[in-house]
């Protein structure tokens, strides 16, 4: 497995490849890996020649007051875990090399109606930072092909706007959820919990599955759903739920009973981790 710090070598070996005719995966995360991460890589490895994961912690996308400084940074163990997983290459680069002007350089933004809401509510500005890294890793990259997990659901959906309107030759693949053999979703802030709070955080998933099997048993209430569900959380000993809701697949704005495509997406608190969560019906 190559490691790569610099674009130039990294463009030079992606170029070498496409020359020989093989197809490029890319999987961009922000290190601190786990299974959730490699099950991205393993899907890579099934369609694409070569796959490549990118590891960079993206100050641009996160608030004041969040924890960009205390960001788990892992590359040994996660390097060695994307050996074990026979990655073909790791782009690691340094701050100065994706932003080589600094962050006050040229942003990609999508529109408002997608990255203003949910979680573009929650933490104003931080889907700018998003796209602005994911285009730049896009470029430096060049894949084929590039992988994201349904976890992040809204991510994927702003991403996928992004590339369908800026034309970007670029395939967007998204992966089902890993989990937790008690259905918790993997996550590298899942590593915040206490013991306690660990035993709590699977409930989530719980709830959200009774939310699907009303609205598949015909109940169209969804603000009465999202309420009880809300309700249930915080009786279950969550300390606090940001939101609840039932969103159309594509626009992410409510849902009506009639849309053929919805998702509930769920972000709910356990002392300061915030746990994300969603069902795509």
């Amino acid at each position: 497995m190559q490691v790569f710090e610099q674009v130039h070598a990294l463009r030079k070996q992606v170029a070498e490849w496409k020359k020989s005719g093989h197809s490029v995966g890319f999987v961009p995360t922000m290190g601190n890996l786990h299974d959730g991460h490699l099950s991205l890589v393993k899907k890579a490895q099934q369609t694409c020649d070569k796959v490549i994961v990118s590891i960079f912690v993206n100050p641009m996308q996160f608030g004041p007051n969040e924890d960009f400084d205390s960001y788990p940074r892992t590359f040994e163990a996660d390097q060695s875990k994307l050996a074990k997983v026979q990655a073909d290459a790791v782009f690691y680069p340094t701050v100065d090399e994706v932003y080589p002007k600094g962050l006050g350089q040229t942003q990609v933004c999508v529109p408002a109606a997608i990255t203003g809401l949910l979680e573009g509510a929650e933490r104003p500005g931080h889907f700018d930072g998003v796209t602005t890294v994911v285009c730049k890793l896009f470029n430096m990259v060049q894949p084929n092909t590039a992988f994201f997990g349904q976890k992040d659901y809204q991510q994927l959906a702003v991403i996928k706007t992004m590339v369908e309107d800026l034309s970007m030759p670029i395939e967007i693949v998204a992966v089902p959820i890993a989990r937790d053999e008690d259905g918790l979703a993997l996550s590298s802030r899942n590593q915040y919990l206490s013991e306690e709070q660990r035993q709590v955080a699977p409930k989530l998933f719980t709830v959200l599955q009774d939310v699907a099997v009303a609205i598949g048993s015909g109940n169209g209430d969804f603000d009465a759903l999202c309420q009880v569900a809300t309700a249930r959380l915080m009786s279950e000993g969550f300390d606090g739920v940001d939101y609840i809701k039932v969103c159309h697949a594509d626009t992410l704005l409510p849902a009506h009973e009639s849309d053929g495509g919805k998702v509930i997406l769920a972000v709910a608190r356990l002392g300061k981790t915030r746990l994300l969560d969603n069902i795509l019906l």
